[in-house]
């Protein structure tokens, strides 16, 4: 009997001989779960059905509608179990366009104890990708389709994803490198900067800003920038000190560390930042917020007193 871990190399193989080629022949059912997958602000759900499948898969006797232990039933399974110890690589493994979290810590799918049945009513947004979730758990409990079928499709889905992402960059990339291109200003880089942070969904932009700011002059500093963890992955989970931690050239041990803020540093985030000053295993000569937002007079305060 195959493990997990062979599935998923099965299904990567079987979804990756044609990446623009359905498997799946009900065309309800390809285009629900093209809908899931393709849901750029709700990536949860189709690692929950990832990991729920992958579970039908491996063990025929579940029910893919019962990813929770709490629900008592001899057919229900730990689907968190299944989605950190396997699905987790899997996407890290593959550069899959998902989140790299579990899904069953996000709101919607924490602390239930009862089946995810299509009469459920989730909280989140969408709500629509939500339901369409909870009926492809359902096609694949009637049996409309297979959980291998539906896992593939998935699958085949996000490495088109990814393959479409990397187009896009390239093409970036090959007008970014054009010799005809007269070199922007320093005032013309500032404005194109100021327009993107205005932009929905920067809260990326001022790490990136700062990393290559010290990657453009590396060497005159004498210094270089680790590199930079996922966006939504948190602080404890990489044990990194910070959004950008900077070193000596020829050293990996962080001197300065940068955390960047599109809102208000708060008393709180002081306080977090010196807690991982201390428990860092070298000195830290530098620990500098950057915000979009005003400096209270509390935070002006609290950095007076608490920090050498």
């Amino acid at each position: 009997m195959s493990t997990p871990d062979e599935i998923l190399s099965r299904i990567l193989k079987r979804a990756s001989a044609n990446i623009t080629k359905s498997v799946i022949s009900d065309t309800d059912i390809g285009s629900r779960v093209e809908y899931v997958c393709r849901q750029i602000s709700n990536r949860a759900c189709t690692r929950l059905l990832m990991a729920c499948l992958l579970a039908k898969i491996d063990r025929p006797d579940v029910d893919p509608r019962k990813p929770y232990t709490e629900i008592g039933d001899s057919d229900a399974f730990s689907g968190r179990s299944y989605d950190e110890k396997y699905i987790t690589h899997f996407v890290y493994e593959n550069r899959l366009p998902l989140n790299p979290t579990t899904a069953f810590l996000t709101p919607a799918f924490r602390n239930l104890d009862r089946p995810l049945t299509t009469d459920l009513d989730l909280v989140g947004r969408p709500r629509q990708v939500y339901k369409a979730t909870l009926q492809l758990l359902d096609d694949v409990y009637q049996n409309k389709v297979t959980a291998e079928d539906l896992l593939t499709e998935i699958v085949r889905i996000l490495l088109l994803m990814r393959e479409e992402k990397q187009t896009r960059i390239n093409t970036l990339l090959a007008g970014l490198s054009s010799g005809d291109t007269l070199p922007l200003s320093s005032e013309e880089i500032v404005n194109l900067l100021e327009q993107h942070l205005k932009c929905k969904n920067s809260s990326r932009l001022p790490v990136l800003i700062v990393a290559a700011a010290y990657n453009s002059v590396r060497e005159k500093l004498g210094e270089h920038i680790l590199p930079l963890w996922s966006h939504n992955a948190a602080d404890e989970q990489t044990g990194s000190l910070g959004d950008v931690e900077v070193c000596l050239e020829n050293d990996d041990h962080v001197v300065t560390v940068y955390e960047m803020k599109m809102k208000r540093v708060t008393v709180d985030d002081i306080d977090r930042a010196l807690e991982k000053i201390a428990s860092a295993t070298d000195r830290i000569h530098n620990y500098i917020f950057i915000t979009t937002d005003v400096i209270s007079d509390e935070v002006n305060t609290a950095c007076g007193v608490k920090v050498c």
